[in-house]
């Protein structure tokens, strides 16, 4: 067998907060994890959709971002950005 060559291989302490809420169109459940390792940025984790993202506030001002991401219409993606305003 190889020797494994790891890129890297980190240990981090971070503040993970679980949320689920019911929008007009969908309920999200999310794990959204709070990491110093994507300069600032939040890892969203959908847990229904088994999708996430790395997600900042340029992020979210980008148009289609996260309905593409997510795979959500453009209303339920409103719904999420809405909520990610709040703690982003």
């Amino acid at each position: 067998m190889t020797e494994r060559f790891f890129l890297y291989d980190d240990i981090e302490d971070t503040r993970t907060r679980f949320v689920s809420f019911m929008g007009e169109q969908q309920r999200f459940d999310l794990a959204v994890v709070q990491t110093d390792r994507y300069y600032g940025k939040h890892l969203v984790l959908d847990l229904q959709g088994n999708r996430f993202a790395i997600i900042g506030r340029d992020d979210l001002e980008e148009e289609g971002y996260l309905e593409s991401i997510f795979k959500l219409t453009d209303g339920e993606g409103d719904e999420l950005r809405s909520f990610l305003n709040e703690i982003v």
